[in-house]
Protein backbone atom coordinates (compact mmCIF):
# COMPACT_ATOMS: atom_id res chain seq x y z
CA UNK A 1 0.00 0.00 0.00
CA UNK A 2 0.84 3.63 -0.66
CA UNK A 3 0.91 6.11 1.84
CA UNK A 4 -2.60 7.82 1.33
CA UNK A 5 -3.78 3.78 1.30
CA UNK A 6 -2.72 3.67 4.87
CA UNK A 7 -3.65 6.83 5.91
CA UNK A 8 -6.93 5.90 4.78
CA UNK A 9 -7.10 2.65 6.80
CA UNK A 10 -5.45 4.51 9.86
CA UNK A 11 -8.33 6.90 9.67
CA UNK A 12 -11.05 3.88 8.93
CA UNK A 13 -10.17 2.52 12.36
CA UNK A 14 -9.97 5.25 14.12
CA UNK A 15 -13.96 5.42 13.20
CA UNK A 16 -14.02 2.18 14.47
CA UNK A 17 -11.94 2.94 17.70
CA UNK A 18 -14.28 5.37 18.33
CA UNK A 19 -17.91 3.23 18.26
CA UNK A 20 -16.00 0.42 20.42
CA UNK A 21 -14.12 2.98 22.90
CA UNK A 22 -16.34 5.89 23.28
CA UNK A 23 -20.21 4.98 22.76
CA UNK A 24 -22.48 6.64 25.59
CA UNK A 25 -23.19 4.16 28.18
CA UNK A 26 -27.14 4.25 29.61
CA UNK A 27 -27.72 5.99 32.43
CA UNK A 28 -28.21 4.38 35.70
CA UNK A 29 -29.82 6.39 38.95
CA UNK A 30 -27.59 6.63 41.65
CA UNK A 31 -24.68 4.91 39.84
CA UNK A 32 -24.02 7.36 37.18
CA UNK A 33 -21.96 10.69 37.71
CA UNK A 34 -24.09 13.32 36.34
CA UNK A 35 -21.25 15.95 35.56
CA UNK A 36 -21.54 19.38 35.47
CA UNK A 37 -19.86 19.66 31.78
CA UNK A 38 -17.53 17.54 30.24
CA UNK A 39 -16.57 17.13 26.29
CA UNK A 40 -19.14 16.15 23.90
CA UNK A 41 -17.61 14.98 20.27
CA UNK A 42 -18.02 11.66 17.98
CA UNK A 43 -15.54 10.02 15.41
CA UNK A 44 -14.95 12.87 13.35
CA UNK A 45 -12.99 15.29 15.42
CA UNK A 46 -11.13 12.17 16.60
CA UNK A 47 -10.36 11.48 12.85
CA UNK A 48 -9.81 15.03 12.43
CA UNK A 49 -6.97 14.93 15.00
CA UNK A 50 -5.49 11.73 13.96
CA UNK A 51 -5.35 12.89 10.24
CA UNK A 52 -3.99 16.08 11.62
CA UNK A 53 -1.00 14.01 13.67
CA UNK A 54 -0.27 12.07 10.71
CA UNK A 55 0.88 15.48 8.88
CA UNK A 56 2.86 16.61 11.51
CA UNK A 57 2.88 19.79 11.47
CA UNK A 58 3.38 20.61 15.16
CA UNK A 59 2.44 23.87 15.69
CA UNK A 60 -0.22 26.36 14.18
CA UNK A 61 -0.33 25.50 10.86
CA UNK A 62 -3.37 24.82 8.07
CA UNK A 63 -6.13 24.20 10.70
CA UNK A 64 -5.21 26.95 12.61
CA UNK A 65 -5.99 29.69 9.89
CA UNK A 66 -8.61 27.59 8.80
CA UNK A 67 -10.57 27.69 12.31
CA UNK A 68 -9.55 31.26 13.19
CA UNK A 69 -11.00 31.85 9.58
CA UNK A 70 -14.21 30.05 10.02
CA UNK A 71 -14.72 31.81 13.64
CA UNK A 72 -13.90 35.41 11.92
CA UNK A 73 -16.69 34.13 9.88
CA UNK A 74 -19.03 32.95 12.94
CA UNK A 75 -18.92 36.32 14.36
CA UNK A 76 -18.89 38.51 11.29
CA UNK A 77 -15.36 40.33 12.28
CA UNK A 78 -12.31 41.00 11.00
CA UNK A 79 -9.84 38.76 12.76
CA UNK A 80 -9.69 36.39 15.29
CA UNK A 81 -6.45 35.43 16.86
CA UNK A 82 -6.35 31.67 17.94
CA UNK A 83 -4.81 30.87 21.67
CA UNK A 84 -3.52 28.08 24.02
CA UNK A 85 -6.47 28.76 26.34
CA UNK A 86 -9.35 31.49 27.66
CA UNK A 87 -7.14 32.71 29.88
CA UNK A 88 -3.97 33.83 27.97
CA UNK A 89 -6.71 35.15 25.59
CA UNK A 90 -8.12 37.42 28.65
CA UNK A 91 -3.95 38.14 29.06
CA UNK A 92 -3.74 39.14 25.23
CA UNK A 93 -6.50 40.97 25.27
CA UNK A 94 -5.70 43.60 28.24
CA UNK A 95 -2.29 43.65 27.18
CA UNK A 96 -2.53 44.43 23.77
CA UNK A 97 -4.35 47.55 25.32
CA UNK A 98 -1.05 49.09 26.43
CA UNK A 99 0.90 48.77 23.45
CA UNK A 100 2.59 52.23 22.19
CA UNK A 101 1.07 51.92 19.07
CA UNK A 102 -2.06 52.81 20.55
CA UNK A 103 -0.41 56.65 21.26
CA UNK A 104 -2.46 58.39 23.87
CA UNK A 105 -5.39 55.84 24.16
CA UNK A 106 -2.81 53.17 25.32
CA UNK A 107 -3.17 52.10 29.44
CA UNK A 108 -0.31 52.82 31.30
CA UNK A 109 0.40 51.74 34.76
CA UNK A 110 -2.17 52.79 37.38
CA UNK A 111 -4.56 53.46 35.17
CA UNK A 112 -8.39 51.40 35.96
CA UNK A 113 -9.99 48.90 34.64
CA UNK A 114 -13.90 48.21 35.90
CA UNK A 115 -14.61 45.24 36.24
CA UNK A 116 -16.34 42.69 39.12
CA UNK A 117 -14.99 40.78 41.67
CA UNK A 118 -17.64 37.88 41.23
CA UNK A 119 -16.33 35.61 38.57
CA UNK A 120 -13.24 33.69 37.35
CA UNK A 121 -9.68 34.76 38.63
CA UNK A 122 -8.27 35.05 35.32
CA UNK A 123 -10.78 38.01 33.77
CA UNK A 124 -9.26 40.29 36.73
CA UNK A 125 -5.33 38.70 36.83
CA UNK A 126 -4.27 40.34 33.08
CA UNK A 127 -5.30 44.00 35.11
CA UNK A 128 -2.93 43.05 37.83
CA UNK A 129 -0.45 41.44 36.05
CA UNK A 130 -0.16 44.64 33.60
CA UNK A 131 0.47 47.02 36.75
CA UNK A 132 -3.61 48.58 36.48
CA UNK A 133 -5.79 49.03 39.15
CA UNK A 134 -9.35 46.70 38.91
CA UNK A 135 -12.41 48.79 40.09
CA UNK A 136 -14.62 46.25 41.73
CA UNK A 137 -18.39 46.93 40.90
CA UNK A 138 -21.01 44.61 42.66
CA UNK A 139 -23.20 42.59 41.05
CA UNK A 140 -27.41 41.49 40.78
CA UNK A 141 -28.12 38.18 42.26
CA UNK A 142 -30.16 36.41 39.64
CA UNK A 143 -28.32 37.75 36.46
CA UNK A 144 -25.02 37.05 38.07
CA UNK A 145 -23.89 40.63 36.10
CA UNK A 146 -22.47 43.96 37.12
CA UNK A 147 -24.94 46.40 38.46
CA UNK A 148 -25.89 48.50 35.78
CA UNK A 149 -26.82 51.51 37.74
CA UNK A 150 -23.42 51.53 39.48
CA UNK A 151 -20.77 51.77 36.08
CA UNK A 152 -21.24 55.04 36.04
CA UNK A 153 -20.37 55.31 40.12
CA UNK A 154 -17.17 53.80 39.16
CA UNK A 155 -15.87 55.80 36.97
CA UNK A 156 -13.16 58.52 37.81
CA UNK A 157 -10.49 60.66 35.27
CA UNK A 158 -7.99 57.36 35.90
CA UNK A 159 -11.12 54.67 34.48
CA UNK A 160 -9.67 53.59 31.01
CA UNK A 161 -11.52 50.43 30.32
CA UNK A 162 -14.26 47.81 30.81
CA UNK A 163 -13.84 44.42 31.28
CA UNK A 164 -16.82 42.00 32.01
CA UNK A 165 -17.47 38.45 31.50
CA UNK A 166 -21.15 37.20 30.30
CA UNK A 167 -21.19 35.73 33.73
CA UNK A 168 -22.13 31.88 33.09
CA UNK A 169 -23.66 32.71 29.51
CA UNK A 170 -25.55 35.45 30.91
CA UNK A 171 -25.32 38.52 28.51
CA UNK A 172 -24.34 41.45 30.76
CA UNK A 173 -26.65 44.65 30.23
CA UNK A 174 -24.46 46.05 27.14
CA UNK A 175 -26.71 49.02 26.05
CA UNK A 176 -25.55 50.46 29.41
CA UNK A 177 -22.53 49.06 29.56
CA UNK A 178 -21.49 50.40 26.23
CA UNK A 179 -23.30 53.69 26.14
CA UNK A 180 -20.85 54.35 29.64
CA UNK A 181 -17.75 52.90 27.03
CA UNK A 182 -18.85 55.53 24.32
CA UNK A 183 -19.26 58.65 27.28
CA UNK A 184 -16.18 58.31 28.54
CA UNK A 185 -14.23 57.24 25.68
CA UNK A 186 -13.43 53.70 27.62
CA UNK A 187 -12.24 50.23 25.97
CA UNK A 188 -14.62 47.53 25.87
CA UNK A 189 -13.66 43.70 26.45
CA UNK A 190 -16.08 41.19 26.61
CA UNK A 191 -15.10 38.29 28.51
CA UNK A 192 -17.25 35.74 26.27
CA UNK A 193 -15.23 32.92 27.38
CA UNK A 194 -18.44 30.99 28.55
CA UNK A 195 -21.10 32.48 26.50
CA UNK A 196 -20.31 31.21 22.69
CA UNK A 197 -23.14 32.11 21.01
CA UNK A 198 -25.07 33.58 23.49
CA UNK A 199 -27.08 36.98 21.90
CA UNK A 200 -28.06 40.50 22.84
CA UNK A 201 -30.51 42.34 20.63
CA UNK A 202 -30.07 39.41 18.62
CA UNK A 203 -26.69 40.10 18.14
CA UNK A 204 -23.79 37.52 19.14
CA UNK A 205 -21.86 38.34 22.31
CA UNK A 206 -18.51 39.31 21.82
CA UNK A 207 -19.32 41.62 18.71
CA UNK A 208 -20.09 44.36 20.60
CA UNK A 209 -16.48 45.33 22.32
CA UNK A 210 -13.31 46.19 21.10
CA UNK A 211 -12.14 43.63 21.92
CA UNK A 212 -13.79 39.69 23.36
CA UNK A 213 -12.47 36.36 24.47
CA UNK A 214 -13.21 32.56 24.04
CA UNK A 215 -12.38 29.72 25.94
CA UNK A 216 -12.10 26.34 24.35
CA UNK A 217 -11.70 24.54 27.60
CA UNK A 218 -13.49 20.88 27.80
CA UNK A 219 -16.13 22.51 29.98
CA UNK A 220 -17.10 24.94 27.25
CA UNK A 221 -19.43 25.24 24.68
CA UNK A 222 -17.01 23.52 21.93
CA UNK A 223 -13.50 22.41 23.09
CA UNK A 224 -9.85 21.49 21.57
CA UNK A 225 -8.64 20.46 24.78
CA UNK A 226 -6.53 23.56 25.92
CA UNK A 227 -7.36 26.70 23.67
CA UNK A 228 -8.81 30.05 23.52
CA UNK A 229 -9.11 33.30 20.81
CA UNK A 230 -9.34 36.60 21.02
CA UNK A 231 -11.84 38.28 18.25
CA UNK A 232 -11.65 42.09 17.38
CA UNK A 233 -12.78 43.90 14.40
CA UNK A 234 -10.39 46.43 14.30
CA UNK A 235 -7.54 45.76 12.34
CA UNK A 236 -4.85 47.60 13.98
CA UNK A 237 -5.67 45.59 17.54
CA UNK A 238 -5.80 42.31 15.17
CA UNK A 239 -2.31 43.25 14.33
CA UNK A 240 -1.12 44.08 18.16
CA UNK A 241 -2.72 40.93 19.52
CA UNK A 242 -0.74 38.87 17.37
CA UNK A 243 2.18 40.56 18.19
CA UNK A 244 2.12 39.54 21.74
CA UNK A 245 0.86 36.36 20.80
CA UNK A 246 3.72 35.42 18.40
CA UNK A 247 6.76 36.24 20.74
CA UNK A 248 6.09 39.99 20.79
CA UNK A 249 7.25 40.38 16.89
CA UNK A 250 6.56 43.29 14.70
CA UNK A 251 6.40 41.08 11.83
CA UNK A 252 2.96 39.98 11.01
CA UNK A 253 3.84 37.48 8.67
CA UNK A 254 2.17 33.96 8.81
CA UNK A 255 4.22 30.97 9.62
CA UNK A 256 6.50 29.93 6.60
CA UNK A 257 6.10 33.33 5.07
CA UNK A 258 8.40 36.20 4.22
CA UNK A 259 8.45 39.81 3.33
CA UNK A 260 4.38 40.42 3.41
CA UNK A 261 5.15 43.71 3.68
CA UNK A 262 7.86 44.45 0.93
CA UNK A 263 9.89 46.32 3.37
CA UNK A 264 11.87 43.16 5.31
CA UNK A 265 15.90 44.56 5.19
CA UNK A 266 14.86 48.48 4.29
CA UNK A 267 13.11 50.18 7.65
CA UNK A 268 14.85 51.31 10.96
CA UNK A 269 13.38 50.22 14.53
CA UNK A 270 14.66 51.68 17.68
CA UNK A 271 18.93 51.65 18.24
CA UNK A 272 19.22 48.34 15.63
CA UNK A 273 21.22 48.99 12.59
CA UNK A 274 19.43 50.27 10.04
CA UNK A 275 17.49 47.16 7.64
CA UNK A 276 17.48 44.70 10.50
CA UNK A 277 15.57 41.92 9.50
CA UNK A 278 12.09 42.63 10.13
CA UNK A 279 11.58 39.35 11.09
CA UNK A 280 13.81 39.51 14.21
CA UNK A 281 11.83 43.04 15.63
CA UNK A 282 9.86 42.94 18.72
CA UNK A 283 7.77 46.03 19.77
CA UNK A 284 6.04 44.49 22.42
CA UNK A 285 7.19 42.49 25.68
CA UNK A 286 5.21 39.40 24.44
CA UNK A 287 4.57 35.83 24.82
CA UNK A 288 4.40 32.72 22.68
CA UNK A 289 0.84 31.80 23.13
CA UNK A 290 -0.22 29.89 19.98
CA UNK A 291 -2.03 26.65 19.58
CA UNK A 292 -1.04 23.36 17.39
CA UNK A 293 -2.57 22.34 14.38
CA UNK A 294 -3.97 19.39 15.82
CA UNK A 295 -5.80 21.36 18.31
CA UNK A 296 -7.20 23.50 15.61
CA UNK A 297 -8.38 20.62 13.40
CA UNK A 298 -10.34 19.48 16.62
CA UNK A 299 -11.78 22.81 16.78
CA UNK A 300 -13.07 22.77 13.51
CA UNK A 301 -14.91 19.74 14.04
CA UNK A 302 -16.85 21.28 16.84
CA UNK A 303 -17.62 24.52 15.53
CA UNK A 304 -20.06 22.74 12.90
CA UNK A 305 -21.71 21.27 15.99
CA UNK A 306 -22.72 24.63 18.06
CA UNK A 307 -26.01 25.29 17.45
CA UNK A 308 -26.94 21.82 17.72
CA UNK A 309 -25.19 22.43 21.31
CA UNK A 310 -26.85 25.25 21.87
CA UNK A 311 -30.14 24.21 21.50
CA UNK A 312 -29.81 21.17 24.06
CA UNK A 313 -28.46 23.85 26.28
CA UNK A 314 -31.39 25.88 26.26
CA UNK A 315 -33.42 22.78 26.65
CA UNK A 316 -31.38 21.31 29.50
CA UNK A 317 -31.53 25.03 30.70
CA UNK A 318 -35.34 24.81 30.37
CA UNK A 319 -36.08 21.40 32.01
CA UNK A 320 -34.09 22.63 35.11
CA UNK A 321 -36.04 25.63 35.39
CA UNK A 322 -39.13 24.12 35.39
CA UNK A 323 -38.73 21.85 37.71
CA UNK A 324 -36.90 24.17 40.41
CA UNK A 325 -39.36 26.98 40.27
CA UNK A 326 -41.67 25.58 42.72
CA UNK A 327 -39.00 26.50 44.96
CA UNK A 328 -38.61 29.93 44.28
CA UNK A 329 -39.37 30.76 48.28
CA UNK A 330 -36.27 28.68 49.03
CA UNK A 331 -33.89 29.82 46.05
CA UNK A 332 -33.06 32.47 43.89
CA UNK A 333 -33.81 30.92 39.96
CA UNK A 334 -31.41 32.31 36.96
CA UNK A 335 -33.07 35.37 35.22
CA UNK A 336 -31.98 35.96 31.53
CA UNK A 337 -30.92 39.68 31.09
CA UNK A 338 -33.35 41.65 28.91
CA UNK A 339 -33.02 41.86 25.73
CA UNK A 340 -31.24 39.05 26.12
CA UNK A 341 -31.39 34.90 24.58
CA UNK A 342 -28.51 33.22 26.80
CA UNK A 343 -26.23 30.01 25.68
CA UNK A 344 -26.42 28.77 29.10
CA UNK A 345 -23.10 27.62 30.99
CA UNK A 346 -24.90 26.19 33.55
CA UNK A 347 -27.75 26.66 35.89
CA UNK A 348 -27.04 29.03 38.60
CA UNK A 349 -28.70 28.28 41.96
CA UNK A 350 -28.19 30.89 45.05
CA UNK A 351 -29.98 29.53 48.68
CA UNK A 352 -31.85 32.81 49.70
CA UNK A 353 -31.31 34.17 53.46
CA UNK A 354 -32.02 32.69 56.67
CA UNK A 355 -33.08 28.92 55.54
CA UNK A 356 -32.95 26.39 57.35
CA UNK A 357 -30.07 24.63 55.19
CA UNK A 358 -27.27 26.12 53.98
CA UNK A 359 -25.45 25.61 50.83
CA UNK A 360 -23.22 23.51 51.79
CA UNK A 361 -25.85 21.00 52.94
CA UNK A 362 -27.19 20.89 49.96
CA UNK A 363 -24.39 20.45 47.47
CA UNK A 364 -22.84 17.69 49.44
CA UNK A 365 -26.16 16.24 48.84
CA UNK A 366 -26.36 16.52 45.54
CA UNK A 367 -22.48 15.33 45.21
CA UNK A 368 -23.44 12.30 47.82
CA UNK A 369 -25.56 11.58 45.35
CA UNK A 370 -23.07 11.26 41.95
CA UNK A 371 -24.37 14.85 41.06
CA UNK A 372 -21.46 17.19 40.34
CA UNK A 373 -21.67 20.93 41.43
CA UNK A 374 -19.65 24.16 41.51
CA UNK A 375 -19.57 27.52 42.99
CA UNK A 376 -19.86 30.51 40.82
CA UNK A 377 -15.64 30.26 40.50
CA UNK A 378 -13.93 32.72 43.07
CA UNK A 379 -16.85 33.72 44.59
CA UNK A 380 -15.69 37.45 46.00
CA UNK A 381 -12.06 37.71 44.25
CA UNK A 382 -11.18 40.15 46.72
CA UNK A 383 -10.83 37.86 49.71
CA UNK A 384 -8.78 35.39 47.98
CA UNK A 385 -4.94 34.85 49.23
CA UNK A 386 -4.10 36.24 45.48
CA UNK A 387 -5.82 39.18 45.52
CA UNK A 388 -6.22 40.38 48.65
CA UNK A 389 -3.17 42.84 49.25
CA UNK A 390 -3.57 44.33 45.26
CA UNK A 391 -4.16 47.47 44.56
CA UNK A 392 -7.17 47.98 43.90
CA UNK A 393 -10.51 50.56 44.49
CA UNK A 394 -13.67 49.33 45.35
CA UNK A 395 -17.32 50.94 45.03
CA UNK A 396 -19.77 50.00 47.58
CA UNK A 397 -19.82 47.13 49.70
CA UNK A 398 -20.17 44.19 47.01
CA UNK A 399 -22.82 42.74 49.52
CA UNK A 400 -24.65 40.77 46.61
CA UNK A 401 -20.88 39.50 45.76
CA UNK A 402 -20.66 38.55 49.37
CA UNK A 403 -23.80 36.65 48.78
CA UNK A 404 -22.77 34.30 45.93
CA UNK A 405 -19.61 33.18 47.49
CA UNK A 406 -21.74 32.26 50.46
CA UNK A 407 -24.77 30.60 48.86
CA UNK A 408 -24.44 29.88 45.70
CA UNK A 409 -23.07 27.20 42.93
CA UNK A 410 -24.17 25.80 39.48
CA UNK A 411 -25.28 22.65 38.09
CA UNK A 412 -24.74 21.23 34.73
CA UNK A 413 -26.80 21.86 31.49
CA UNK A 414 -24.26 20.18 28.74
CA UNK A 415 -25.91 18.90 25.83
CA UNK A 416 -24.25 15.19 27.10
CA UNK A 417 -27.35 15.69 29.81
CA UNK A 418 -30.18 13.98 28.77
CA UNK A 419 -33.81 14.10 30.20
CA UNK A 420 -32.99 10.95 32.51
CA UNK A 421 -29.85 13.00 34.15
CA UNK A 422 -32.24 15.81 34.44
CA UNK A 423 -35.18 13.88 36.01
CA UNK A 424 -32.76 12.58 38.54
CA UNK A 425 -31.49 15.64 39.12
CA UNK A 426 -34.56 17.22 40.13
CA UNK A 427 -35.55 14.13 41.90
CA UNK A 428 -32.75 14.88 44.30
CA UNK A 429 -33.81 18.18 44.40
CA UNK A 430 -37.07 17.46 45.82
CA UNK A 431 -35.80 14.62 48.28
CA UNK A 432 -33.39 17.41 50.00
CA UNK A 433 -36.49 20.12 50.02
CA UNK A 434 -38.46 18.07 51.29
CA UNK A 435 -36.47 16.73 54.19
CA UNK A 436 -35.04 20.67 54.98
Amino acid sequence: MNHEEIRTNILKLVQDYYNEKFIKKPFIPGESVVRYAGRVFDEKELVNLVSSSLDFWLTAGPHAEAFENELADFFGVEDAALVNSGSSANLLAISALTSPKLLDRRLKPGDEVITVASGFPTTVAPIVQNRLVPVFVDVSPGTYNISTEDIEKAVSSCTKAVFLAHTLGNPFDIDHVKAIAVKYGLWLIEDNCDALGSRYGGKLTGTFGDLATLSFYPAHHITMGEGGCVITDNEDLAKIIRSFRDWGRDCYCASGEDNTCGLRFSQQFGDLPAGYDHKYVYSHIGYNLKVTDMQAAIGREQLKKLQAFIKKRKENFNLIYKGLEKFNNKIILPQATPKSDPAWFGFPVTIKENQCFTRTQLIQFLNNNKIHTRNLFGGNLIRQPAFKDIEKRVVGDLKNTDLIMNNTFFIGVYPDLGREEINYVLEKFDEFFQQN
